[in-house]
């Protein structure tokens, strides 16, 4: 009789798991670990937790890989420090599993990952009863993880898998589950048997791929174009093409950049409320994958640099070593690493006055670093309210601890109102004489406007009403929206004289 074929996208009723027990004999139900019980991949997991302490080791690393790769696995597993609780499950395939055992049946783990961090991770799921694993000679993958079954389970065995490695075990097996394949792995176990069971994988698309880059994120390198409008710029075609690229490029940099931050916080990541559900973190993009997406967005932004100039080069750079010191230390620093975010938008800044080729204004760019120091420590705030509400102690991966919210908030808000003093001083002592405005007296509305959009962020910030991030709230909310085109309209209104000439 053929299998009927039962697609999961939560878990399995009582009924369905009986049906699969009749219809199975009772067969032993075996799991694979990597992209199946567990949605990622361990030898990747254990690599950046190793790597991430020192990246000088590299070289240890492909010392051991020259060796084989249950040597590497081995060394791997003893060296580095795995949160394995904090590991993204599969839970559908949790679940089905859990209730199998729970009706008598044996559920056991068959994987290619190394025995030490197997027994670990097996641990966590009190319904698997033996652990199949990789063990510094046998890498238990593909023929090998076959044979092994094979001999173990000579009446047969139903196993669940994710990959076309585990092709040669689908064969060797009486049952087949499939767990989040993609399109070909699925085709090419119906090859070998129509699959009992199929837990699909989450759906992925262009919000996905919006979220993998941070596409929202990049409305930070907007401030590129900024010095357009203070520089009398504003109908320069060559100018807005040089700021456009310069933005594209310092995007794909930035995209890069993110994605590498959150390898190095996998394990601080999945401790969150909030950034548990960011695709390397939730399992959702792999590691491997984000080491190619990496490099490629990297390759990308100073392809665009080197076609711009020396000056996109050297400003790129510059970003780019100072992200790499918040993510491998600064960030862990309480205080200072506020004050490197808030250097990293002024640098953004800086790269619009450079490709636009105006003058360089100090005003404009110590309102910068107050102006996004407040926003920094606005972000702080948040997380550490939402920290003491849950009742810990620290901020994970960060410097700060329970208590430090008052004073963020009065360290934040003061920032705040510096940057509209410093923009009030920059009205009175540069525009007008500056000669870029065709009515300056209309910037006087801009410091009223500024101050009222800072109160709002930091009253939202109080209430825990604000977002992680504030520049991504700003993006989303009506009445930051509403305030930042009255201040486009206004600078509008100064460059040209009225806004009725336009």
């Amino acid at each position: 009789m053929s299998a009927v074929l039962n697609v999961h996208k939560a878990p399995v009723s009582a009924s369905k798991t009986a049906a699969v027990r009749e219809k199975s004999g009772e067969l032993p139900l075996v799991l694979d670990l990597d992209g199946a019980l567990i949605r990622t991949d361990i030898l990747f997991e254990t690599f950046i937790s190793y790597v991430r302490a020192n990246p000088l080791r590299l070289f240890q690393v492909a010392a051991w890989l020259c060796r084989g790769r249950a040597v590497l696995k081995q060394r791997l597993a003893q060296a580095a420090v795995l949160d394995v609780d904090g590991l993204p499950a599969t839970e559908d395939l949790v679940s089905f599993a859990a209730r199998e055992a729970a009706h008598g049946r044996a559920v056991h783990l068959a994987t290619a990952t190394d025995t030490l961090v197997a027994h670990r991770i097996a641990q966590r799921f009190p319904f698997i009863s033996r652990v199949f694993a990789s063990d510094g000679e046998t890498n238990l993958k593909a023929r090998a993880k076959a044979k092994v079954l094979s001999e173990a389970f000579p009446n047969g065995f139903s196993y669940a898998g994710d990959s076309r490695a585990d092709l040669p075990v689908w064969k060797a097996a009486s049952e087949s589950i499939v767990v989040n394949p993609t399109p070909g792995v699925l085709r090419a176990a119906r090859i070998i048997r129509e699959p009992v069971e199929v837990f699909a994988r989450p759906k992925t698309g262009l919000r996905f791929a919006a979220k993998v880059l941070r596409l929202h994120q990049w409305a930070k390198n907007g401030l590129i174009f900024a010095p357009l409008m203070l520089g009398g710029l504003l109908f320069d075609l060559h100018a807005w093409a040089l700021a456009g690229a310069g933005f594209l490029a310092l995007s794909l940099l930035a995209s890069a950049t993110y994605l590498l931050n959150d390898l190095f916080d996998l394990a601080d990541d999945r401790r969150h409320w909030s950034k548990r559900n960011r695709p390397l973190a939730s399992g959702r993009l792999k590691i491997a994958h984000a080491l190619v997406l990496i490099p490629a967005g990297m390759i990308a932004a100073y392809a665009i640099a080197a076609w711009i100039g020396p000056v996109a080069i050297v400003f790129l750079t510059t970003y780019l070593a100072l992200t790499l010191a918040y993510s491998f230390r600064l960030k862990r620093i309480e205080l200072l690493d506020a004050a490197v975010l808030a250097t990293l938008f002024t640098v953004r800044l800086g790269f619009g006055v450079a490709l636009a080729s105006v003058a360089l204004s100090p005003w404009l760019l110590v309102f910068s670093m107050f102006l996004f120091l407040s926003l920094s420590f606005a972000k702080r705030h948040v997380e550490v309210t939402r920290m003491e509400a849950r009742g810990r102690t620290e901020a994970a991966g960060r410097g700060y601890k329970a208590g430090d919210g008052p004073m963020i908030a009065m360290i934040g808000a003061a920032s705040g109102l510096a940057a509209v003093q410093v923009l009030v001083m920059y009205v009175m002592n540069e525009a007008y004489s500056a000669g870029t405005y065709a009515q300056p007296l209309m910037l006087w509305a801009v410091p009223p406007i500024l101050f009222l959009w800072i109160a709002r962020i930091w009253l939202l910030a109080q209430r825990g009403e604000l977002d992680d991030d504030p520049v991504a709230f700003a993006v989303k909310d009506g009445p930051s929206l509403l305030m930042g085109a009255v201040l486009g309209m206004v600078f509008l209104a100064a460059l040209i004289g009225s806004p009725f000439q336009v």
